[in-house]
């Protein structure tokens, strides 16, 4: 009796382990808001989308009703770059300004490059932020980052000290899907409003590469 207790009991413990494996496995994670949003920046890649200013502060005036296009020019794993051209006249652009969209460990960053026409970097260069929070997938916020408090302040711009972006993309196969491109200051910093809206119904064809490439 004793003995066939003794079977059944290292029975029991060899099967356990068994029973452990044959479990199914968790699933993959469910993808973050920031992963779905960098996902449906990725589905740009190549392309190029006009678009136009939508807001209408005094301090835009000179952007009002000008053609503008935006390029998913190079787009890696971690990195989407844009290039944002604005019409100055029939056969002139300026095209000193790219978007860089990054994965870091802590989210998404924003960051702006400006280039001068004979390629040469603008003094204020490289600002932008990083989300504080998941967003959605249709919009990031990259409030502004101490390193580009500090080259504000160093170069008059007090005024930018509390900017915010913001980047806004349509879910895909909408036949009214936008790309958004915004900033933001509070009352307290003048209520800055610049937003700048691009047709995605519709490619346009891919401009020339920006200043300095």
């Amino acid at each position: 009796m004793n003995k066939s207790i003794l079977a059944c009991s290292a029975a029991i413990l060899l099967c356990t382990p068994l029973a452990s494996c044959d479990s199914s496995p968790d699933g993959p994670p469910e993808p973050s808001p920031q992963d779905l949003f960098f996902e449906r920046m990725s589905l740009l890649c190549g392309k190029a989308y006009a678009g136009i200013l939508v807001s209408d502060q005094e301090a835009d005036a000179d952007m009002a009703g000008k053609p503008m296009i935006m390029h998913a020019a190079a787009c890696d794993l971690n990195e989407i770059q844009i290039p944002f051209h604005i019409a100055e006249g029939p056969d002139s652009w300026d095209r000193s300004r790219t978007w860089f969209i990054t994965r870091s460990d802590q989210g998404l960053r924003l960051k702006h490059r400006h280039r001068h026409e004979d390629g040469s970097l603008d003094d204020v260069t490289n600002y932008g932020g990083d989300t504080v929070g998941e967003g959605t997938a249709g919009r990031q916020e990259f409030p502004v980052d101490a390193e580009s408090i500090a080259s504000f302040k160093a170069n008059g711009l007090d005024q930018s000290v509390t900017n915010v972006w913001a980047v806004e993309i349509s879910p895909p196969g909408q036949s009214d899907a936008k790309f958004a491109y915004e900033l933001r200051r509070p009352e307290t910093s003048g209520g800055r409003h610049f937003r700048v809206e691009f047709d995605l119904s519709s490619p346009v064809p891919a401009p020339p590469a920006p200043w300095g490439s």
